[in-house]
């Protein structure tokens, strides 16, 4: 069977993880041929998280680096399967795109879950908004390829193409590295819209130290070696 590997992140989840994991389409992917892996990568969370995952059947990785890129990084290393996804475990992006999102990768090399007009109010502050705004212009600019969400956290990627990826980031610049690699190498990328709903629990985002690391991971993988 074709094989969907669903990465999720997560450090002290326990209020959304087994709502993210509910909500994964995984009967219509099944029923289309497609057999379902959840992974849940934790950064050694204080909280219930692992457990809920485990109760909901999702197979749970401990990563003791925290943070998102070394989340993911870690997760490459198991994962074999044709399409890879990767969402934020706060329950903000709704899983349930998932079957419609990897018939897109039938077409194109990745997805990205653009966040619309359709989002729930208040799900992402003004600075927030309006700091993405600039670091998505930044990268347009730099690569040469339009992007409207740079820091979304839903991403479709066929498998071959995400193992092709030399990913460094640590945090929350994983998704500037993403759209860099891909863009220089030529990937083709679809935007897929999705509605964005208030998170649970509290944020890991810090904008101004996170959003400086963004800009230099765009900056400076624009001429690093692939």
């Amino acid at each position: 069977m074709t094989k969907i590997c669903i990465i999720l992140p997560s450090l002290n989840e326990e209020q959304a993880i087994g709502k993210v994991i509910d909500e994964i389409p995984r009967q219509r992917l099944e029923q289309a041929g497609y057999s379902v892996q959840v992974l849940v990568v934790d950064g050694d969370s204080i909280d219930r998280t692992r457990d809920i995952a485990q109760e909901k059947g999702a197979t749970v990785l401990v990563e003791p680096l925290r943070g998102k890129g070394n989340a993911v990084r870690s997760a490459l290393k198991s994962v074999d399967a044709d399409y890879i996804f990767m969402l934020d475990a706060d329950n903000s992006y709704p899983a349930a795109y998932i079957a419609d999102m990897v018939e897109v990768l039938q077409r194109h090399d990745v997805v990205v879950g653009l966040r619309s007009g359709g989002s729930e109010r208040g799900a992402m502050s003004r600075l927030n908004l309006a700091g993405n705004k600039v670091l998505s212009l930044l990268a347009t600019v730099l690569y040469g390829r339009r992007t409207r969400d740079l820091c979304t956290g839903y991403w479709g990627f066929r498998g071959d193409v995400m193992r092709g990826l030399n990913l460094r980031a640590t945090g929350f610049e994983l998704e500037a590295e993403l759209f860099g690699q891909l863009s220089r190498k030529g990937h083709s990328m679809a935007e897929f819209p999705v509605c964005y709903r208030r998170r649970a629990g509290n944020s890991k985002l810090r904008l101004v130290r996170d959003g400086a690391r963004i800009s230099w991971t765009l900056i400076s993988g624009r001429f690093r070696r692939l």
